[in-house]
């Protein structure tokens, strides 16, 4: 298989080409013979723009497929990968958050059963993430997520929750305050899971602490927090000051606005990962919905989507990351090309592995093509292929 396009990184025309899901070559694009200037102009405008497949670290839902409904079902699995191909996304960690033991055990369940299975959307799930339940039982800092339901860290409970996902949770977001955190981190990280700092409202301590048994990543850092904080010190500038932690961000313009957006970015730099958070709302007529997390919602045109208890309270996104890409150019100092990366390079490093989020030969076959409007600032997928079939057509 054969795929033309221009390099987000480079803007170089370039042919890659794929056998068994991965690439076996990425090599320029010949230009014809005795072109005139006015001809290659063309012949590059016409082309795509190419990149490593985008990956979602957290995606709750999407298009009215929730996976965190009371009975998470292969028919929710496939639609949230279908609709998410459409929007440019190869490769996705499921999210599922604080709940019962039971409901996240089900969870956990179907997406390994799905996974073994290889149908449609199996290539595209790349491990589990797993947001709580052992993050803060504060109004604010737990955002939408049951009160109830939140819970010291149990390594007991979680080998459980594990073992129902055949070893698929890759990263698990968890509050450091909560007692047994230091500890319960340590084992995280010796057994390979990437450990996130979320839904916290932890002191200077407590976070140092967590990164030095070994969390590395802050979840959707600037949200699932309080709507009121200390001008400073507060656990946000913490986790921004210290280097040693990777950030990710939801650039959909209501969880954090342009201007804090644009700064926190500029802090994290390199270490800046953009995620969706996105919901079953994702795509969905603007209106009141209820849901087994957050209960009543409100979903407005702009994609403003709240606790209908409480409008300081979001309930995670309706944005897909296509539209976040956008608006992290359209906001901060980004470039496409950094942007691109945000979603490709970083949250492979972010999950140590070497080969995905490249443009190279030997890694997986996941490409996403697409044109870029710098006028309207509106993106457009063209294709999305994952393990060197297309999935999707625009």
């Amino acid at each position: 298989m054969k795929w033309q396009g221009k390099l987000t990184t480079t803007g170089e025309a370039v042919q890659v080409e794929a056998e068994r899901g991965v690439i076996t070559g990425v090599t320029p694009l010949a230009a014809p013979s005795s072109p005139s200037a006015a001809d290659q102009q063309l012949l590059h405008q016409s082309l795509p723009w190419i990149s490593a497949g985008w990956t979602d670290l957290q995606v709750n839902g999407f298009g009215g497929h929730d996976l965190n409904a009371e009975q998470t079902t292969f028919e929710d699995i496939e639609g949230v990968t279908r609709t998410l191909h459409a929007k440019g996304l190869t490769t996705y960690l499921p999210t599922v958050i604080t709940g019962s033991f039971e409901r996240m055990h089900q969870a956990m369940s179907v997406i390994a059963d799905y996974s073994r299975t290889n149908q449609y959307a199996a290539a595209s799930i790349r491990g589990i993430h797993m947001e709580g339940p052992y993050i803060s039982s504060e109004d604010g800092s737990r955002g939408a997520h049951p009160r109830f339901h939140t819970r010291d860290p149990d390594w007991e409970e979680f080998r459980r929750l594990q073992d129902a996902a055949e070893g698929r949770i890759r990263m698990v977001t968890l509050a450091p305050e909560r007692a047994g955190a230091a500890a319960f981190i340590e084992r995280l990280a010796d057994s390979g899971v990437v450990v996130a700092i979320g839904h916290t409202a932890a002191t200077a301590e407590q976070l140092n602490e967590a990164v030095r048994a070994g969390a590395t990543l802050c979840t959707h850092l600037g949200n699932g927090s309080h709507p009121m904080l200390p001008r400073h010190p507060n656990y946000i500038w913490h986790q921004l000051a210290d280097d040693r932690l990777w950030a990710a961000f939801i650039p959909d313009g209501h969880h954090l606005v342009p201007p804090v957006l644009k700064a926190m970015l500029r802090a994290k730099r390199e270490k800046s990962i953009l995620v969706s958070d996105t919901t079953q709302f994702g795509g969905m007529p603007p209106g009141e919905y209820s849901s087994l997390i957050g209960g009543k919602v409100v979903l407005h045109e702009n994609g403003w989507l709240h606790t209908a208890a409480n409008p300081d309270i979001l309930a995670g996104s309706a944005a897909s990351l296509d539209t976040g890409i956008a608006n992290a150019i359209r906001y901060t100092d980004m470039e496409l090309a950094e942007a691109v990366e945000a979603v490709t390079l970083r949250p492979a490093k972010v999950m140590r592995d070497e080969q995905a989020g490249r443009l190279q030969v030997g890694s997986p076959a996941d490409l996403t093509l697409f044109d870029y409007d710098e006028q309207s600032g509106k993106i457009l997928v063209r294709e999305t292929v994952v393990s060197g079939k297309s999935v999707f057509t625009g």
